[in-house]
């Protein structure tokens, strides 16, 4: 197999593919395509490899596949021993509730907060769009974590939710916010959020960024 991703210091949608492949533990080559080029040229090189133009992208025999999520759910296929989702239906409904949510939500955060590993922490002062986009995450991390036990949002076993959301978890670093000034009362999230960086997966992929 072949992941095709972007600059590791930069890109989410990359990271989270790369790291629920990671966890498979099967082999695969990395292709990096350099973003941000000027004149077009990160799309350019890009085109190759994805039809969409966007990175990531899987190519596992003749089977090519854009969009981190689709790529998620066919390794979730590919390797069901893994226990990518939970085998709960209840508990695979809500974790996959929580991923889709993150893959087409919290704009604002994504915006302002742009993930970028090589950057010192700093503080900032949030927007209200933007801290409202943190305090849905408090709440969503806080009740999963409730619900199913911990450590992870979908219980005992890390999966494809907790790939979705440690990008977050970076920025949350990165940006020096506070969970507790977000409803994070009991330090639950703020603990998750903490775990998530410490996987030998984020430390691998932080490595190469």
């Amino acid at each position: 197999m072949e992941l095709v991703i972007g600059t590791k210091a930069w890109s989410t949608w990359s990271m989270r593919p790369w790291l629920v492949l990671k966890k498979t533990g099967a082999p695969f080559q990395e292709r990096i395509i350099q973003l941000r080029q000027e004149n077009g040229g990160s799309e350019a090189a890009i085109l190759p490899h994805s039809q969409t133009g966007l990175v990531p992208a899987l190519k596992d025999g003749d089977v090519q596949i854009s969009d981190s999520l689709a790529i998620c759910e066919y390794l979730a296929e590919r390797f069901p021993d893994m226990e990518l989702w939970p085998k709960d239906a209840r508990m695979r409904a809500y974790v996959r509730s929580a991923a889709a949510e993150m893959h087409s939500g919290f704009s604002s955060l994504r915006g302002e907060c742009p993930m970028d590993l090589a950057a010192w922490p700093k503080a900032v002062t949030l927007s209200k769009a933007t801290q409202k986009d943190v305090r849905r995450i408090v709440t969503l991390w806080s009740g999963l974590l409730t619900k199913f036990g911990g450590p992870y949002l979908g219980g005992e076993e890390w999966g494809i939710v907790d790939a979705f959301y440690t990008p977050v978890a970076s920025r949350f670093h990165t940006y020096g916010v506070k969970l507790s000034d977000f409803g994070d009362k009991s330090g639950a999230a703020a603990r998750y959020a903490e775990r998530l960086l410490e996987r030998p997966e984020f430390k691998a992929w932080l490595a190469g960024a």
